[in-house]
Formats: C-alpha cells, structure tokens, sequence
C-alpha cells in the first residue's frame, strides 16, 4: 500500500505537529506502508521523510522543478520525482496513491486536501482519505464541511468520503478497516 501525505513546509510550527508527522512516518516504515509526498526537506514534510528513512521505510517525493531548483527538496530521499509544475506534481502523487493523508498545513496543503475529496466525490479517486487533526488544528475545517452538508453543497452520504483522525495510530486503524465509500459515486454527485 502506498499512502499520499499532503503535509506543511513550515518549520516554525509547534512541536506537537512535528512529533505527530514523525510518529506518523515511523508507523508506516514499521508497517511496511510506502509513502509519497511533497518532497520537501523541512516542516512537516522533511518530519515524515526524516522518520520514514531512518526506521528502513521506503519513500518518494515529487516535487515540481523550480521547488528542486530552491533547493526545497530533501537531500536524502533518493526517489524523487521532478515535474514541470504544480498541478502534475499532484496528478502524480495521487496516481501514485492507495489512500491520502492530510497532516496540518497551509493553503497548499487544504488545496490538495479539497482536491482528494473532490476527485472522490467524482469517483476518480477510490482511496480512503484520512485527515489527522492534531491539536484539533482541522476543527474549523470540519465545521464548514458540515456547513456545506447542512446548507446543502454536499449530500450527507459526502461525509463518508473522509475520517478524522486524531492521532497517527487512528490512522492506522482506518487504513485497516474497510474503507469502501460508494461502488458509483457520480450517482449522488449531482445535487
């Protein structure tokens, strides 16, 4: 299984997250779980990596060429994918993935994360989506997503196109279980 993690490049985030991002990559190295992410070297990204690599896990970055030309990679991760842009970085990643994880971030990271949830909505992504909410930092997130369900923007059948998770084992858990959603989803995509 290949697992996608969409993660923050922010190095100046609270500890917690960082301890939660590198518990996480541990989990999946012991596991046997490959990973595919951003391919940056710091934040929350170069945590996951970090963890990945030194429990023996295996690890794989795709990063789009002017990221690589700042220097934004992580120098150890051997398996680095270079696109030409953004969006075929995230075409890549998620044609790479069995299932997306959503750690914090910023506004990259809730783009990547609406756009999992969107391509499931269509169908075009069949995985589980898991959003680790540490600190109960997807809190507000959650509440507009039942927003959208109550004011009717998404059917309620949506709400399980996602699960929450509040710690990196949760996730676990998830991955474990049977996560099937809808056999033919485009039949509520229509509201």
């Amino acid at each position: 299984m290949t697992i996608c993690v969409f993660a923050s490049s922010s190095s100046r985030i609270d500890a917690a997250y960082a301890d939660a991002a590198s518990e996480l990559g541990s989990l999946f190295a012991k596991e046997g779980i490959d990973v595919v992410y951003g391919g940056g070297g710091i934040g929350l990204m170069g945590k996951i990596a970090d963890s990945v690599l030194a429990n023996g896990g295996k690890i794989t970055g795709v990063i789009p060429s002017f990221m690589k030309d700042e220097g934004w990679d992580h120098s150890d991760v051997d398996d680095m994918i270079i696109t030409p842009d953004m969006g075929l970085r995230k075409k890549r990643m998620f044609e790479l993935a069995d299932a997306i994880v959503a750690l914090p971030g910023g506004v990259g990271t809730l783009e990547e994360l609406t756009e999992a949830i969107t391509l499931k909505q269509l169908g075009l992504f069949k995985g589980p989506i898991i959003i680790l909410n540490t600190l109960n930092f997807y809190k507000s997130l959650i509440e507009f997503l039942d927003h959208m369900i109550a004011g009717h923007f998404l059917r309620y059948e949506h709400k399980g196109m996602w699960e929450i998770a509040d710690t990196p084992e949760e996730i676990l858990e998830y991955l474990s279980g049977n996560n099937e959603w809808l056999t033919d989803p485009r039949s509520i995509a229509r509201i």
